[in-house]
């Protein structure tokens, strides 16, 4: 039971969700005990055979429908993977990434040969996707991209480099954002699926860059991609017409953000969890931890903010499950709560005291975690900005 103790909202509390969440999480024990996490950080990427594990358990996939090789299920599945994820600790893990943005992008915009021919390899883990969005130039503006894609005969030919991917140095099914009339602004922007194994060589073609060095999330490979005169077929353009591109982002962004939302409620929780066992088993001074003034008023402070973030991020999960969620409620979730994970996780570590600074404790590395929540996805001053637009 969560620290909060608020109530499930009664679409989160059926017996199904609950049983699901409850094998999601035996899952997690068994194939990402903390050593194994530890090993990933190491090396900066996760095991690919984690793919294949969660494929093969049914984790993938889970809102995209049976006919297409998911799980048949819907976001709140979605929502028990992405907490059982944060509150297990289960570091650079992208699934999320791979169930609730890529797969979705192909299943609301593919035609249905694109869906028949990618979404169940997807589900079983045979391909693990990206989304290739960010350049070295251009960030949270979208339309500033500068990789082209040049219909040459029955081919696009794609030119440009890509970084900060997620699953970039695992993924062989990557959404490129790409310019197929760089006059067009908006309107000239496309969605093309390139599939690396065939194009993939150190001699042009598609190139993996680095796995960037980064500040935390180290289990999380994050690449930089290069595509040189990378030829794809001409039904590889994600949809019918080109010019789409745009608009199919805007219309999965809001799921996106409520993602993020969704994951830093859930460090939320745990930081919580594991600073008040901490502080009831630390003694100072003679005392516990927890029985001075201090440590009561902080973790009060930050127990009824995290308590008035769920009871929101609680709302905005019934929003979106009822077709309601719109592009501004989503960006305040994603603002407000990564702010606020921010701030708890920064107060919790401060409990710790010095052991809080240490890389062996959870706590250390949620609050390097935490750091990016603020940024991808859209940077939290880019949310304000779309939230003052309906003042």
């Amino acid at each position: 039971m969560s620290v909060l103790n608020v109530e499930k909202p009664a679409f989160m509390a059926e017996e199904d969700i609950a049983i699901f969440a409850d094998a999601v999480g035996k899952f997690f024990d068994e194939h990402a005990p903390e050593a194994k996490v530890a090993t990933w950080r190491k090396n900066h990427c996760v095991d690919r055979d984690m793919w294949t594990k969660a494929g093969e358990a049914g984790l993938l996939g889970l809102s995209t429908p049976e006919e297409y090789g998911g799980a048949g299920g819907d976001y709140r599945h979605e929502v028990v993977l992405m907490e059982q994820l944060g509150l297990k600790g289960v570091d650079g893990f992208g699934a999320s990434l791979h169930n609730a943005i890529i797969m979705p992008y192909i299943f609301h915009y593919g035609t249905e040969e694109q869906k028949q021919r990618w979404l169940p390899r997807l589900a079983t883990g045979e391909l693990v996707g990206a989304i290739a969005m960010t350049e070295p130039g251009a960030g949270s503006d979208l339309q500033g991209i500068k990789t082209t894609a040049k219909k040459a005969g029955n081919q696009y030919v794609i030119n440009g480099s890509k970084t900060f991917i997620t699953n970039g140095q695992t993924a062989n099914l990557i959404i490129v954002v790409a310019k197929t009339d760089p006059t067009a602004g908006a309107r000239g922007t496309s969605l093309l699926i390139v599939e690396t194994d065939g194009v993939e060589s150190k001699e042009g073609g598609f190139e993996r860059g680095r796995n960037l060095d980064k500040l935390g999330q180290e289990a999380q490979d994050t690449s930089e991609l290069f595509f040189n005169d990378v030829k794809i077929p001409t039904e590889n353009l994600l949809g019918t017409d080109e010019g789409q591109g745009f608009f199919q982002l805007m219309g999965q962004l809001p799921q996106e953000r409520l993602n993020i939302a969704v994951q830093g409620m859930a460090t939320i929780e745990r930081a919580l969890e594991l600073t008040i066992a901490y502080v009831k088993d630390r003694k100072a001074f003679g005392k516990a931890v927890i029985d001075f003034q201090n440590t009561q008023f902080v973790l009060a402070e930050c127990k009824t903010e995290a308590t008035v973030a769920r009871v929101f991020v609680n709302h905005c999960i019934g929003q979106h499950l009822d077709g309601k969620l719109d592009a501004a409620t989503a960006s305040m979730a994603k603002y407000w709560v990564t702010d606020l994970e921010g701030k708890i996780v920064d107060r919790c570590l401060q409990l710790f005291g010095g052991y809080g600074f240490m890389n062996e404790y959870p706590i250390a590395r949620m609050y390097k975690d935490s750091r990016i929540q603020r940024i991808y996805g859209g940077t939290n001053e880019i949310m304000k900005i779309l939230i003052a637009r309906t003042l």
